[in-house]
Protein backbone atom coordinates (compact mmCIF):
# COMPACT_ATOMS: atom_id res chain seq x y z
CA UNK A 1 0.00 0.00 0.00
CA UNK A 2 1.33 3.43 -1.00
CA UNK A 3 0.13 6.38 1.06
CA UNK A 4 0.24 9.78 -0.64
CA UNK A 5 -0.52 13.19 0.87
CA UNK A 6 -1.92 15.77 -1.56
CA UNK A 7 -1.59 19.40 -0.45
CA UNK A 8 -3.58 21.70 -2.73
CA UNK A 9 -5.20 25.11 -2.31
CA UNK A 10 -6.95 26.45 -5.38
CA UNK A 11 -8.76 29.79 -5.50
CA UNK A 12 -10.15 29.54 -9.02
CA UNK A 13 -10.48 25.76 -9.09
CA UNK A 14 -7.93 25.44 -11.90
CA UNK A 15 -5.15 23.99 -9.77
CA UNK A 16 -7.56 21.49 -8.22
CA UNK A 17 -8.55 20.35 -11.74
CA UNK A 18 -4.90 19.93 -12.67
CA UNK A 19 -4.14 17.79 -9.63
CA UNK A 20 -7.32 15.73 -9.99
CA UNK A 21 -6.45 15.02 -13.62
CA UNK A 22 -2.89 14.16 -12.66
CA UNK A 23 -3.92 11.77 -9.90
CA UNK A 24 -6.97 10.25 -11.61
CA UNK A 25 -5.03 7.06 -12.57
CA UNK A 26 -4.19 6.58 -8.86
CA UNK A 27 -7.67 7.31 -7.48
CA UNK A 28 -9.71 4.30 -6.46
CA UNK A 29 -6.82 1.83 -6.56
CA UNK A 30 -6.76 -0.70 -3.74
CA UNK A 31 -3.00 -0.26 -3.31
CA UNK A 32 -3.03 3.55 -3.00
CA UNK A 33 -4.40 5.88 -0.33
CA UNK A 34 -4.74 9.56 -1.23
CA UNK A 35 -5.13 11.97 1.70
CA UNK A 36 -6.09 15.51 0.63
CA UNK A 37 -5.28 18.65 2.59
CA UNK A 38 -6.45 22.14 1.63
CA UNK A 39 -4.17 24.64 3.44
CA UNK A 40 -6.85 27.23 4.11
CA UNK A 41 -6.19 30.52 5.95
CA UNK A 42 -8.47 31.39 8.86
CA UNK A 43 -9.68 34.34 6.80
CA UNK A 44 -9.95 33.12 3.19
CA UNK A 45 -8.59 35.34 0.49
CA UNK A 46 -11.36 36.59 -1.80
CA UNK A 47 -12.11 35.37 -5.28
CA UNK A 48 -12.83 37.31 -7.30
CA UNK A 49 -10.47 39.80 -5.72
CA UNK A 50 -11.14 43.47 -5.24
CA UNK A 51 -8.42 45.64 -6.77
CA UNK A 52 -7.03 46.92 -3.47
CA UNK A 53 -7.25 43.54 -1.70
CA UNK A 54 -5.24 41.98 -4.52
CA UNK A 55 -2.52 44.62 -4.29
CA UNK A 56 -2.50 44.50 -0.51
CA UNK A 57 -1.49 40.83 -0.57
CA UNK A 58 1.74 41.60 -2.39
CA UNK A 59 4.13 42.61 0.47
CA UNK A 60 3.33 39.54 2.59
CA UNK A 61 3.54 37.25 -0.45
CA UNK A 62 7.02 38.46 -1.36
CA UNK A 63 8.33 38.32 2.21
CA UNK A 64 6.70 34.95 3.00
CA UNK A 65 4.72 36.33 5.96
CA UNK A 66 2.35 33.45 6.72
CA UNK A 67 -1.32 34.15 7.42
CA UNK A 68 -3.01 32.48 10.39
CA UNK A 69 -4.13 29.07 9.18
CA UNK A 70 -7.24 27.00 9.86
CA UNK A 71 -6.82 23.73 11.73
CA UNK A 72 -5.36 20.98 9.54
CA UNK A 73 -7.50 17.88 9.04
CA UNK A 74 -4.73 15.35 8.51
CA UNK A 75 -2.20 13.72 10.79
CA UNK A 76 1.14 15.55 10.34
CA UNK A 77 2.91 12.68 12.05
CA UNK A 78 1.61 10.06 9.61
CA UNK A 79 4.06 8.14 7.46
CA UNK A 80 3.60 9.09 3.79
CA UNK A 81 5.44 7.52 0.88
CA UNK A 82 5.04 10.64 -1.25
CA UNK A 83 3.73 14.21 -0.93
CA UNK A 84 2.19 16.01 -3.89
CA UNK A 85 2.49 19.73 -3.14
CA UNK A 86 0.39 21.81 -5.56
CA UNK A 87 0.73 25.57 -5.43
CA UNK A 88 0.13 28.84 -7.24
CA UNK A 89 2.45 31.79 -7.81
CA UNK A 90 1.52 35.14 -6.25
CA UNK A 91 3.79 38.10 -7.05
CA UNK A 92 6.69 35.84 -8.09
CA UNK A 93 6.45 33.92 -4.80
CA UNK A 94 4.50 30.90 -3.51
CA UNK A 95 0.90 31.81 -2.73
CA UNK A 96 0.17 32.88 0.85
CA UNK A 97 -2.02 29.84 1.69
CA UNK A 98 0.87 27.54 0.74
CA UNK A 99 3.36 29.74 2.58
CA UNK A 100 1.05 29.48 5.59
CA UNK A 101 1.24 25.70 5.36
CA UNK A 102 5.01 25.64 4.91
CA UNK A 103 5.47 27.86 7.98
CA UNK A 104 2.93 25.95 10.12
CA UNK A 105 3.64 23.18 12.65
CA UNK A 106 1.87 20.74 10.31
CA UNK A 107 4.67 21.19 7.77
CA UNK A 108 6.71 18.74 9.82
CA UNK A 109 4.94 16.09 7.74
CA UNK A 110 7.40 16.98 4.96
CA UNK A 111 10.54 16.09 6.92
CA UNK A 112 12.29 13.23 5.20
CA UNK A 113 9.53 12.98 2.57
CA UNK A 114 9.84 12.90 -1.20
CA UNK A 115 7.87 15.79 -2.70
CA UNK A 116 6.35 16.22 -6.15
CA UNK A 117 5.86 19.95 -6.77
CA UNK A 118 2.96 20.88 -9.07
CA UNK A 119 2.56 24.48 -10.26
CA UNK A 120 -0.31 25.98 -12.24
CA UNK A 121 0.34 29.64 -13.06
CA UNK A 122 0.39 32.42 -15.65
CA UNK A 123 3.95 32.00 -16.95
CA UNK A 124 6.55 33.45 -14.56
CA UNK A 125 7.41 30.84 -11.94
CA UNK A 126 11.18 30.29 -11.70
CA UNK A 127 11.79 32.81 -8.90
CA UNK A 128 8.98 31.29 -6.86
CA UNK A 129 10.39 27.84 -7.57
CA UNK A 130 13.77 28.86 -6.14
CA UNK A 131 11.95 29.99 -3.02
CA UNK A 132 10.07 26.69 -2.84
CA UNK A 133 13.32 24.72 -3.17
CA UNK A 134 14.74 26.67 -0.22
CA UNK A 135 11.60 26.11 1.85
CA UNK A 136 11.58 22.37 1.20
CA UNK A 137 15.28 22.15 2.09
CA UNK A 138 14.62 24.07 5.32
CA UNK A 139 11.92 21.53 6.21
CA UNK A 140 14.12 18.55 5.42
CA UNK A 141 12.08 17.44 2.39
CA UNK A 142 13.43 16.16 -0.93
CA UNK A 143 12.11 17.52 -4.22
CA UNK A 144 11.94 14.50 -6.52
CA UNK A 145 9.77 15.89 -9.35
CA UNK A 146 8.67 19.26 -10.65
CA UNK A 147 5.58 19.73 -12.84
CA UNK A 148 4.71 23.19 -14.20
CA UNK A 149 1.66 23.99 -16.32
CA UNK A 150 1.31 27.55 -17.59
CA UNK A 151 -1.10 29.74 -19.52
CA UNK A 152 -0.83 28.80 -23.19
CA UNK A 153 -1.97 32.23 -24.43
CA UNK A 154 0.41 34.79 -25.93
CA UNK A 155 2.74 36.20 -23.28
CA UNK A 156 1.57 39.79 -23.80
CA UNK A 157 -2.12 38.89 -23.55
CA UNK A 158 -1.73 37.35 -20.09
CA UNK A 159 -1.01 40.80 -18.64
CA UNK A 160 -4.65 41.56 -19.47
CA UNK A 161 -6.49 38.25 -19.25
CA UNK A 162 -5.06 37.06 -15.92
CA UNK A 163 -5.80 40.24 -13.91
CA UNK A 164 -9.26 40.36 -15.51
CA UNK A 165 -9.91 36.79 -14.37
CA UNK A 166 -8.74 37.49 -10.84
CA UNK A 167 -10.79 40.69 -10.52
CA UNK A 168 -14.01 39.52 -12.22
CA UNK A 169 -13.99 35.73 -11.88
CA UNK A 170 -14.42 35.44 -15.66
CA UNK A 171 -11.50 33.76 -17.47
CA UNK A 172 -12.80 34.85 -20.88
CA UNK A 173 -12.23 34.73 -23.77
CA UNK A 174 -12.51 38.50 -24.14
CA UNK A 175 -14.50 40.00 -27.02
CA UNK A 176 -13.40 37.19 -29.30
CA UNK A 177 -9.95 38.77 -29.42
CA UNK A 178 -8.06 37.74 -26.29
CA UNK A 179 -7.90 34.03 -25.41
CA UNK A 180 -9.28 32.42 -22.28
CA UNK A 181 -7.00 32.91 -19.29
CA UNK A 182 -5.34 30.01 -17.56
CA UNK A 183 -3.97 26.58 -18.35
CA UNK A 184 -5.77 25.10 -21.35
CA UNK A 185 -8.28 22.28 -20.95
CA UNK A 186 -6.11 20.13 -23.22
CA UNK A 187 -3.06 20.62 -20.98
CA UNK A 188 -5.12 19.83 -17.87
CA UNK A 189 -6.42 16.64 -19.47
CA UNK A 190 -2.90 15.68 -20.55
CA UNK A 191 -1.70 15.93 -16.92
CA UNK A 192 -3.07 12.41 -16.47
CA UNK A 193 0.19 11.18 -18.01
CA UNK A 194 1.93 11.97 -14.74
CA UNK A 195 -0.52 9.79 -12.84
CA UNK A 196 0.03 6.90 -15.23
CA UNK A 197 3.78 7.25 -14.67
CA UNK A 198 3.27 7.27 -10.88
CA UNK A 199 1.20 4.09 -11.15
CA UNK A 200 4.08 2.42 -13.01
CA UNK A 201 6.49 3.72 -10.35
CA UNK A 202 4.46 2.50 -7.34
CA UNK A 203 6.82 -0.38 -6.52
CA UNK A 204 9.78 2.01 -6.59
CA UNK A 205 7.89 4.59 -4.51
CA UNK A 206 7.00 1.99 -1.88
CA UNK A 207 10.61 0.81 -1.81
CA UNK A 208 11.88 4.34 -1.14
CA UNK A 209 13.51 4.98 -4.53
CA UNK A 210 14.91 8.53 -4.79
CA UNK A 211 13.17 9.44 -8.06
CA UNK A 212 12.56 11.28 -10.26
CA UNK A 213 9.44 9.40 -11.33
CA UNK A 214 8.15 11.85 -13.97
CA UNK A 215 11.21 12.29 -16.18
CA UNK A 216 10.76 12.11 -19.93
CA UNK A 217 7.19 13.48 -19.78
CA UNK A 218 7.78 17.12 -20.73
CA UNK A 219 6.95 18.04 -17.15
CA UNK A 220 8.41 21.54 -17.17
CA UNK A 221 9.89 23.98 -19.65
CA UNK A 222 11.60 27.25 -18.72
CA UNK A 223 10.92 30.29 -20.87
CA UNK A 224 14.42 31.74 -20.92
CA UNK A 225 13.14 35.09 -22.16
CA UNK A 226 11.47 35.86 -18.83
CA UNK A 227 14.28 34.82 -16.48
CA UNK A 228 15.96 38.24 -16.25
CA UNK A 229 12.58 39.99 -16.04
CA UNK A 230 11.67 37.81 -13.08
CA UNK A 231 14.84 38.66 -11.22
CA UNK A 232 14.38 42.37 -11.80
CA UNK A 233 10.72 42.14 -10.83
CA UNK A 234 11.43 40.19 -7.67
CA UNK A 235 14.07 42.69 -6.54
CA UNK A 236 11.61 45.52 -7.18
CA UNK A 237 8.88 43.68 -5.27
CA UNK A 238 11.15 43.33 -2.25
CA UNK A 239 12.04 47.04 -2.24
CA UNK A 240 8.42 48.17 -2.49
CA UNK A 241 7.28 45.39 -0.18
CA UNK A 242 9.70 46.50 2.54
CA UNK A 243 8.30 50.02 2.36
CA UNK A 244 4.68 48.84 2.46
CA UNK A 245 5.27 46.51 5.41
CA UNK A 246 6.85 49.42 7.31
CA UNK A 247 3.62 51.40 6.82
CA UNK A 248 1.51 48.78 8.57
CA UNK A 249 -0.04 45.35 8.24
CA UNK A 250 -2.57 44.12 5.68
CA UNK A 251 -5.50 46.49 5.38
CA UNK A 252 -3.63 49.47 6.81
CA UNK A 253 -4.93 52.80 5.52
CA UNK A 254 -1.36 54.05 5.22
CA UNK A 255 -0.68 51.48 2.54
CA UNK A 256 -3.39 52.58 0.10
CA UNK A 257 -1.76 55.67 -1.44
CA UNK A 258 1.62 53.96 -1.72
CA UNK A 259 0.00 50.93 -3.36
CA UNK A 260 -1.50 53.21 -6.00
CA UNK A 261 1.92 54.75 -6.66
CA UNK A 262 3.34 51.24 -6.89
CA UNK A 263 0.74 50.28 -9.52
CA UNK A 264 1.75 53.24 -11.67
CA UNK A 265 5.40 52.23 -11.29
CA UNK A 266 4.60 48.60 -12.15
CA UNK A 267 2.66 49.47 -15.30
CA UNK A 268 5.49 51.72 -16.43
CA UNK A 269 8.05 48.99 -15.75
CA UNK A 270 6.04 46.43 -17.73
CA UNK A 271 5.67 48.75 -20.69
CA UNK A 272 9.21 50.13 -20.72
CA UNK A 273 11.54 47.65 -19.04
CA UNK A 274 10.04 44.24 -19.75
CA UNK A 275 10.65 44.30 -23.53
CA UNK A 276 14.25 45.43 -22.97
CA UNK A 277 14.98 42.73 -20.39
CA UNK A 278 13.41 40.06 -22.61
CA UNK A 279 15.56 41.17 -25.54
CA UNK A 280 18.71 41.06 -23.39
CA UNK A 281 17.78 37.59 -22.14
CA UNK A 282 17.12 36.45 -25.69
CA UNK A 283 20.60 37.57 -26.69
CA UNK A 284 22.17 35.92 -23.65
CA UNK A 285 20.23 32.69 -24.18
CA UNK A 286 21.83 32.40 -27.61
CA UNK A 287 25.35 33.17 -26.44
CA UNK A 288 25.63 32.42 -22.73
CA UNK A 289 26.16 28.89 -21.49
CA UNK A 290 25.35 30.19 -18.00
CA UNK A 291 21.81 31.18 -18.99
CA UNK A 292 21.20 27.83 -20.63
CA UNK A 293 22.56 26.00 -17.59
CA UNK A 294 20.37 28.05 -15.24
CA UNK A 295 17.29 27.23 -17.30
CA UNK A 296 18.11 23.52 -17.34
CA UNK A 297 18.63 23.57 -13.56
CA UNK A 298 15.17 25.10 -13.08
CA UNK A 299 13.70 22.31 -15.19
CA UNK A 300 15.07 19.65 -12.87
CA UNK A 301 14.58 17.12 -11.57
CA UNK A 302 11.82 16.04 -13.99
CA UNK A 303 13.06 17.94 -17.03
CA UNK A 304 11.58 19.05 -20.34
CA UNK A 305 12.39 16.01 -22.46
CA UNK A 306 9.54 13.89 -23.79
CA UNK A 307 10.99 10.48 -24.57
CA UNK A 308 8.36 8.67 -22.43
CA UNK A 309 5.30 10.56 -23.69
CA UNK A 310 4.29 7.79 -26.09
CA UNK A 311 4.25 5.37 -23.15
CA UNK A 312 2.18 7.39 -20.68
CA UNK A 313 0.18 10.02 -22.62
CA UNK A 314 -2.97 7.95 -23.29
CA UNK A 315 -5.38 10.50 -24.67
Amino acid sequence: MARILVVCHSQTGQLRRIVESMLAPLAGRDDVTLDWHDPAPERPYPFPWTFMAFLDAFPESVYLDPPPMAQARFDPDADYDLVVLAWQVWFLAPSLPVTGFLRSPEARVLRGRRVVSVVGCRNMWTTAHRTMIDELARLGARLVDNVVLTDSGPFWSTFITTPRWLLTGDPGPVLGVLPKAGVSDADIQAAARFGHALVAALPAIRDGAPGPFLHGLAAVRVNRLTMLSERIGHRSFRIWGRLLRALGGPGSAWRRPVLLVYVAFLVGAIVCLLPVSMFITWMLSRTSAGVRAAAEAMEGPSGSSGERLAQFDRR
